[in-house]
């Protein structure tokens, strides 16, 4: 039989219809505060008019820079149905790269919080007209009563002041009651609904542009990967919204299949231990980390898992440890997929009780992965032999913003060059060997960062292995690993090293192994080897 095609529509739709088909059903729960799907509704169509009052119109950027919380879910909303294009925005940014990301996507409205760390960034930017608008949501306005009184007692010093004028302007004032937002014609297939920015292949922060049409094909595509769902279960949303990540697979999906995202603003181990026994959510996407580190609390300490029955790993690879540890706690599937912000962002999954070992899975519907040869990207490589993953698909973007050269370089006769390198079975399975520019050429040997990783994930004492290259005079470039062990357990560099002569080559085995408390990590949780490699370049200057 066929398989029915992926519908064309708008971001816009996916609310319309959920608000028709459910509107009693919880649609967020935020620290314990309910909103319906009928008042999600209602509250995103008075943010679509109070952004039309402000000036928004047909491809009018507004910027989201916001945790986990119901604004940022109405606004996103908002936006789209006031025809704006939502720019993501980390909260975690500096001030300079927040301006840099403004000017660059000509964003001239934003929206934050009156949280202090996060206001006084928008402050000096407010100040000085870089922004006509600056929409501020109240922390106390999306608590429950209890909860804003204690937040009240305990932190409230940590509220900022905002100013009164005109440029500022708070939530509620936005969502005041009033005329009804004016309609905006949209076109899924051109009409540009997000612009997420990414490092790409270069490593240079570029906003993809992703339509309409793609991040809702990418939402049917993880549906039909999905069993059944009943509407209002719990979606546990940990996963920060503003990565497109979560945008799709928690945010974009609940939405679309009429579920209860369970927001939590960050990862505080006690928060979400209390959050699970609370809401006891069926669905948790997440980033291996995030396992990690329920594996290692619920080692110690009862955690009540057994509400979760699927899981979905995205951002970064997930070790085989990780996966087979979090089930044994949980008794969930917990599989792995992949994507990349420039596809909205899901590529390929592995099936729900199918799970094949190492790799990311099979392409989504109306998805084709090529592998294209590394030295001759015009050339398709015959199965099983390793190159480019390559992509076709309704989800990938429609290109970089204002940036037609790096639009043009991350093409190949149409297909989006991920930069990873992989291959595929006999099946159709993908697997990921590393990223093209991970890699490290030791003596004119390759060798891929994320197979050492693999290797030193098999020892029971590590709990987070990152490899990167540094310079070497005799090779050009050797591996070095910084490893987190788990606690209270040791072992030495020469043990590790033993551990691994039994599993590597000895091109491949780490030159050097550094012990580390922390490691650092992305907004998202995800192990960052963009700081190491900065860090070694940098002592190696020195």
């Amino acid at each position: 039989m066929t398989a029915t095609a992926i519908p064309v529509q708008s971001v816009n739709a996916l609310l319309s219809e959920v608000v028709a088909r459910f509107p009693g059903v919880t649609a967020m729960d935020f620290l314990g505060k309910r909103t319906s799907y009928a008042e999600l509704g209602q509250q995103v169509s008075r943010a679509a008019a109070g952004f039309q009052r402000l000036g928004v119109i047909k491809g009018t950027r507004v910027a989201l820079c916001l945790p986990n919380t119901p604004y940022y879910v109405v606004c996103y909303y908002g936006i789209l149905q006031a025809g704006g294009v939502v720019v993501n925005l980390s909260p975690l940014y500096a001030e300079s790269e927040i301006r840099h990301f403004l000017a660059d996507s000509g964003a001239r409205i934003a929206v934050t919080l009156d949280v202090r760390d996060l206001y006084e960034k928008f402050a000096p930017i407010v100040a000085d007209g870089s922004l006509s608008h600056l929409i501020v949501g109240s922390i106390l306005g999306c608590l429950d009563p209890l909860k804003r009184f204690g937040f009240w007692l305990t932190k409230r010093k940590s509220l900022a002041d905002i100013p009164v004028d005109a440029r500022h302007v708070s939530f509620s004032a936005l969502v005041a009651p009033g005329a009804a937002p004016r309609p905006v014609t949209c076109n899924p297939l051109e009409d540009v609904a997000v612009l997420q920015y990414t490092g790409g292949t270069t490593g240079i922060p570029k906003a993809a542009m992703l339509s309409h049409a793609n991040l809702t094909a990418n939402c049917a595509q993880v549906a039909r990967r999905l069993p059944e769902i009943p509407p209002g279960s719990g979606m546990l949303t940990l996963v920060p919204l503003f990565h497109v990540f979560a945008m799709t697979v928690a945010m974009n999906l609940s939405t679309a299949l009429g579920l209860n995202m369970i927001l939590l603003p960050r990862y505080e181990k006690e928060l979400l231990r209390k959050t699970l026994a609370r809401t006891k959510p069926l669905f948790f996407p997440g980033v291996p980390t995030i396992y990690a580190n329920i594996n290692e609390a619920a080692a110690k300490e009862k955690w009540e898992l057994a509400s979760i029955r699927f899981c979905v790993s995205g951002a970064a690879p997930l070790p085989a440890e990780i996966r087979t540890r979090f089930e044994q706690l949980s008794g969930c599937q917990l599989v792995e997929g992949y994507g990349l912000s420039e596809a909205s962002p899901v590529v390929a999954a592995n099936l729900f009780g199918a799970v094949r070992d190492g790799s990311i899975g099979l392409p989504l519907d109306e998805t084709t992965v090529e592998i294209r040869a590394l030295d001759d990207p015009f050339r398709i490589v015959a199965q099983g032999e390793r190159g480019e993953v390559c992509v076709r698909g309704p989800q990938v973007m429609l290109g970089y913003w204002n940036n037609a050269d790096e639009t043009k370089k991350v093409f190949i006769d149409g297909a989006l060059r991920t930069g990873d390198v992989g291959y595929i079975d006999e099946d159709g399975y993908i697997f990921l060997v590393d990223r093209i520019k991970d890699l490290i050429i030791s003596g004119g040997y390759n060798v891929y960062p994320r197979m050492v990783e693999d290797a030193l994930y098999q020892h029971p004492a590590v709990l987070e292995a990152v490899v990167i290259g540094v310079p070497d005079a005799k090779r050009g470039q050797v591996p070095k690993a910084y490893v987190r062990l788990r606690d209270a357990i040791q072992i030495t560099e020469a043990e590790l090293q033993t551990f691994l002569a039994e599993r590597l080559s000895p091109v491949e085995r780490p030159k050097w192994i550094e012990f580390r408390t922390a490691l650092p990590k992305t907004v998202v949780g995800k192990l960052s080897r963009k700081e190491l490699v900065a860090e070694a370049q940098d002592k190696q200057s020195a």
